[in-house]
């Protein structure tokens, strides 16, 4: 009976890791398949709703040729994947790639995730993805180039926060609000971003938003309202308590964060630039107090006083704390998730 067993157990793993190396095999090909386009650059044509976006493979040596070999001039970030460059295609076409570090002990999987997602969703204020390169140990994606990096740059920098009128930064939360409207409920995923934060918002030459990095983001199936955890993700002062503390994620998780977002944009101060002050630790304590204490427009930044209209800045305001609510399950937080673009 053991040596059955053995000889059965022996079977079924041979099988297994046969299925695994066709299916391998496979997912291999059907790259190389969508990856045979001409790389003088990704078309331009629109794909229709019902059909899965192409995504082209570019090879490494045509990044690197791109990128002037990964010139440090050319660098425009880094973060935990990895490092940022500037690159022109042959047609003359701007793009950003993003280089996964080999040393990196989170991309891996927050590469392919990415891919993935981002290949599938398109609307003017998410980034838009026009290739990658899997090669060897080489892995990379090539997004369209946003001229005005990402909104922290901006907003975070005395010497640039005056380019930030009040249009502009009215704009821009209304931006990020239908974009996270189309990821949560118009898109044919469901999507739950996870690090909406200012640096993931990046600024086209017209100072549009468009909301990047999906390396931490989930699919919800249409009927899954909400996601646990053991592996909490994102940045914190932007997750909401329920994910901080629980691991639990759902689309109010992505309202919070955006709710401290509009309170950044209003203020012109990080989430975190609060730690000198007495019983303050953060922006949404800041924004609490100065609300129960009917001093709320001490709140706006002195650079758009002149330029806005209180009122609309006050609507915004309390946008943003009703994002804020510390319970997920608050009618305001609730119902301030179904309706944040409308508003």
């Amino acid at each position: 009976m053991i040596i059955l067993c053995i000889l059965s157990w022996w079977k079924w793993n041979a099988a297994i890791k046969d299925c695994w190396k066709r299916d391998k095999t496979h997912f291999s090909s059907s790259i190389s398949m969508k990856g045979r386009v001409d790389l003088s650059g990704p078309s331009d044509n629109t794909q229709e709703a019902g059909n899965d976006p192409e995504l082209p493979l570019f090879t490494f040596d045509f990044i690197a040729s791109a990128t002037s070999n990964f010139d440090e001039s050319n660098k425009l970030g880094e973060g935990g994947f990895g490092d940022v460059y500037k690159g022109l295609l042959p047609g003359g076409q701007e793009v950003a790639v993003k280089r996964l570090s080999r040393s990196s002990g989170q991309g891996q999987e927050e590469f392919k995730n990415e891919m993935i997602l981002i290949a599938k969703l398109q609307h003017r204020n998410l980034v838009r993805l026009l290739g990658c390169c899997i090669q060897g140990e080489e892995k990379m994606l090539v997004y369209e180039y946003m001229p005005n990096k990402s909104l922290d740059a901006f907003l975070f920098d005395p010497t640039r926060q005056e380019l930030l009128d009040w249009k502009t930064r009215y704009d821009i939360i209304e931006g990020i609000a239908r974009g996270l409207v189309y990821l949560h409920r118009d898109s044919r995923l469901r999507i739950i971003h996870r690090d909406l934060k200012a640096s993931n918002i990046l600024l086209d030459g017209e100072m549009k938003p468009k909301i990047s990095d999906f390396g931490m983001a989930r699919i919800f199936g249409r009927d899954q309202n909400q996601g646990n955890t053991t592996r909490v993700v994102g940045t914190f002062g932007y997750m909401s308590p329920e994910y901080a503390m629980e691991g639990l994620f759902s689309g109010k998780s992505d309202v919070y964060s955006f709710g401290v977002l509009v309170l950044e944009i209003v203020s012109g101060r990080r989430n975190n630039s609060f730690h000198n002050m007495t019983n303050i630790i953060n922006i949404v304590g800041y924004a609490w107090r100065l609300w129960t204490e009917a001093r709320i427009t001490e709140m706006v930044h002195p650079t758009i006083e002149e330029s806005c209209s209180m009122a609309q800045v006050l609507r915004c305001i309390h946008v943003g704390l009703l994002c804020v609510q510390d319970h997920a399950n608050d009618k305001a937080r609730h119902a301030i998730g179904c309706s944040y673009a409308s508003e």
